[in-house]
């Protein structure tokens, strides 16, 4: 190994894993730069994350070795899928899923106890994005309960470091997608008319989808939404219960909500990181970094910079939107950002609205979760309605 791939950090050590974001607060003072055997290049800077962002001539989204559309792919193929899917979330489909997410929102709350302990994460954050996932495209709710196990053995597989058991997890996961797909071409014309429909008869360059990508659309679809929805909910309510002060302004101003949810969401980051390539060599921060190196951007150290945003933890609902890189930005943005909003909105309004108060409770504190999760594992904390 040359000097300039010496090991700067160790991103499995247990002092990193117990508390990622305090761990990269600290990395992106003493080394915004930094090699790794497990992450090579780690980004820790808002400025050289966002010259990633936006150079993708310099910096390719192509670093998996299976078909991810169009996560992973670079212009022109990116751009013709994203033409694709961006319909998907223009705000006429969000205005007429609106009305069945609310309800799904409200729904999940009115299960919650009276009074008593609940563990957000399972009853909130995981059981709110498995029934608005399924409704989102059009599944029947008898998958709730068989993607919940997907969900918990694929974060098993992951944290074990599994390769063997998340291959037979993503073909298992392909096999329901297909089953989806066979049953809608058995249907015909009798078939829903629903989103999964709807992306299965897309075109792309004048030519029907193939299956593989078909798959692969709806595959990056829930499985990004199942895991970062429910990662929200655990951090947006975790912080509340901490926060009393700006519980009771947002219970009394629900209109406040989208911007102090993205504020907070930018405080303690749901998706901790994504990876590029260098398509050449180039120079970051002082370090040479060959072509074909691959470049992990930690969304959970950039969106606390200090050079952009001050003091890291201070909430302020009077930021500039376009420095919160919390669905990233450049021509990569994540396009179901306007789905998600809408999402964790509904389900804070219906919280807020359906309970007095949130608490934490003492001797049973939250348990951060380990990379590659962001936020929590377990939220537990006290409901009064």
């Amino acid at each position: 190994m040359n000097d300039s791939q010496r090991q700067d950090w160790d991103p499995r050590a247990e002092s990193v894993l117990a508390d990622q974001i305090t761990a990269y607060d600290s990395m992106r003072r003493r080394c915004p730069v930094a090699y790794s055997d497990y992450l090579q290049w780690s980004l820790f800077r808002h400025e050289d994350v966002m010259r990633v962002l936006l150079d993708h001539e310099t910096f390719s989204n192509a670093a998996s070795h299976h078909l991810s559309v169009p996560n992973a792919m670079d212009p022109p193929e990116h751009t013709y899928f994203r033409q694709l899917i961006e319909p998907y979330f223009l705000p006429e489909a969000m205005a007429a899923f609106e009305p069945h997410c609310r309800e799904i929102a409200k729904r999940v709350v009115a299960r919650l106890p009276q009074t008593g302990e609940i563990e957000a994460m399972a009853e909130l954050g995981q059981d709110f994005a498995l029934e608005i996932q399924c409704a989102y495209m059009g599944w029947p709710e008898s998958l709730h309960e068989p993607l919940r196990d997907w969900v918990e053995r694929q974060q098993a597989a992951t944290l074990a470091g599994d390769r063997q058991a998340l291959g037979e997890l993503a073909l298992e996961f392909d096999s329901v997608i297909r089953d989806l797909l066979a049953e809608r071409r058995t249907a015909g014309e009798a078939a829903p008319d629903d989103v999964t429909s709807c992306i299965m008869n897309e075109t792309v360059q004048g030519r029907p989808l193939a299956d593989e990508e078909i798959v692969s659309i709806i595959r990056n679809w829930t499985v990004g939404e199942l895991g970062t929805i429910a990662a929200s909910v655990g951090i947006l309510v975790r912080y509340l219960a901490e926060h009393s002060m700006l519980q009771a302004r947002l219970r009394e101003e629900p209109e406040l909500l989208p911007t102090a949810i993205d504020e907070i969401l930018r405080l303690d980051a749901p998706l901790i990181s994504n990876r590029r390539v260098t398509r050449q060599p180039v120079e970051i921060c002082g370090r040479q970094i060959p072509a074909g190196e691959r470049l992990t951007i930690l969304w959970g150290s950039a969106n606390r910079d200090e050079a952009v945003f001050g003091d890291p933890d201070e909430l302020r609902l009077d930021r500039d939107p376009q420095t919160n890189l919390l669905y990233g930005a450049g021509i990569h943005v994540c396009p179901g950002a306007p789905l998600a909003r809408m999402e964790l909105r509904l389900i804070m309004e219906a919280l807020l609205a359906g309970t007095l108060h949130l608490a934490l409770i003492a001797d049973k504190p939250a348990v951060r979760a380990r990379f590659p999760a962001g936020g929590y594992s377990s939220v537990p904390i006290r409901v009064t309605r």
